[in-house]
């Protein structure tokens, strides 16, 4: 199996695991972790309104036997969009939603190996 076709497996895998969190987390009422369902229900609006459950399902679909550096480059990209605008809605509500951070930071970790900088090997940081 081709290492990037791997990595979107990965990424695939990992943003139905935040889903499935985020999705647990609202439905569990004697959880004492999120301290504001309010915005935790915004978090589960967010995630719904950018789509990321068919964004998995397609990078995992379009990466099962074959690897579509294109299309999952595209599917990286509108992830990405709506990942930055959770993380920053997460950022500025750290006291109720900081749960989430882990997760976040896996995801981005993971993305940011589709950015077309990185590939290039244009972009080094120390």
């Amino acid at each position: 199996m081709n290492f990037e076709m791997q990595i979107a497996n990965m990424l695939a895998k990992n943003i139905m695991g935040f889903i499935e969190f985020v999705r647990e987390n609202h439905e569990n009422k004697n959880n004492c972790l999120c301290l504001n369902r309010d915005k935790l229900y915004q978090l589960k609006l967010l995630v719904q309104e950018f789509k990321f459950q068919v964004l998995a399902d397609e990078l995992k679909r379009i990466n099962r036997f074959t690897w579509d550096e294109n299309y999952t480059h595209l599917l990286v990209d509108r992830f990405r969009k709506g990942m930055g605008i959770i993380e920053e809605y997460v950022e500025n509500n750290y006291d109720d939603l900081f749960i989430f951070t882990a997760r976040l930071y896996t995801l981005n970790s993971l993305s940011l190996l589709f950015c077309k900088e990185e590939e290039s090997g244009t972009v080094f940081r120390e």
